[in-house]
Parts: C-alpha cells; sequence; structure tokens
C-alpha cells in the first residue's frame, strides 16, 4: 500500500516570537508604571531584580502556555 503520511506543519518562531512580543510588551510596560514610582532612587539593576521574576513567571506559567494552547493555529 502507498500512504503518503501527512506531516503536520512546524509552528512558526518567528510568529511564535511576534505572540511573545505581543504579551511581554505591555505586561513591562506594566511593570514599569507601578514598579518605577514604588523604587524611587533604586538602581537600575535592583529594579530590573524585581521586574525579571514578575515576567518569567508570567512566560513560563502564563503567556507561553496560552500562546502554545490557544492560539496554536496561527502559529
Amino acid at each position: 500500500m502507498n500512504t503518503v503520511a501527512s506531516k503536520a506543519r512546524a509552528p512558526s518562531r518567528l510568529r511564535f516570537a511576534g505572540f511573545v512580543f505581543l504579551f511581554v510588551y505591555p505586561l513591562v510596560t506594566l511593570g514599569l508604571l507601578v514598579l518605577l514610582p514604588l523604587t524611587p532612587g533604586w538602581p537600575i539593576p535592583a529594579r530590573t531584580a524585581v521586574l525579571v521574576p514578575i515576567v518569567v513567571t508570567a512566560m513560563v506559567w502564563g503567556i507561553i502556555p496560552f500562546i502554545q494552547t490557544r492560539l496554536r493555529r496561527w502559529l
């Protein structure tokens, strides 16, 4: 029998990166808007040390799973 197995199209890394950007950019912007007034005079590395864990947590347990499940058809 000569059957051709259909291959599932691999997700586009460029589209995935675009979706991540669309979700992370507003998150970082909002985080900075909240964080800057609460940390006057703090050096940038200290502010970054507060913001980065929030962004990474949101990405690992929220943004990336959302993109991979609910937006998969557009990848």
